[in-house]
């Protein structure tokens, strides 16, 4: 399933993170296990955050994919499912099939 992890880092723990350099390893680590469809960083809500796309195929990835969120850069996660515009028009036509 297609899902959006939407993060938001904790200012002191991403400083650190950034000076020590465990931020860049912890990224590269979550981009390597998640292998996203897509990987937004930017700010929202005043904190560095990021938005990642990717394909969950078990539920059992949250714990070992949120763990270095939470402990490296005390983050604050949401983990959703999402659709493309080709999932949407896909959903869309069975929604035309059953109305009829």
């Amino acid at each position: 399933m297609r899902v959006m992890l939407r993060a938001h880092f904790d200012t002191a723990a991403a400083n650190e993170g950034i000076q020590n350099g465990t931020m860049s390893e912890m990224v590269g680590r979550l981009m390597e296990t998640l292998k996203p469809e897509s990987a937004y960083f930017g700010l929202s809500e005043g904190v560095r955050s990021c938005w990642i796309v990717f394909d969950m195929q078990d539920s059992a990835q949250l714990p070992p994919l949120a763990e270095d969120l939470f402990v490296q850069v005390n983050a604050e996660i949401e983990i959703f499912p999402v659709m493309n515009q080709d999932d949407l028009a896909k959903g869309l036509r069975a929604l035309d099939r059953t109305a009829g």
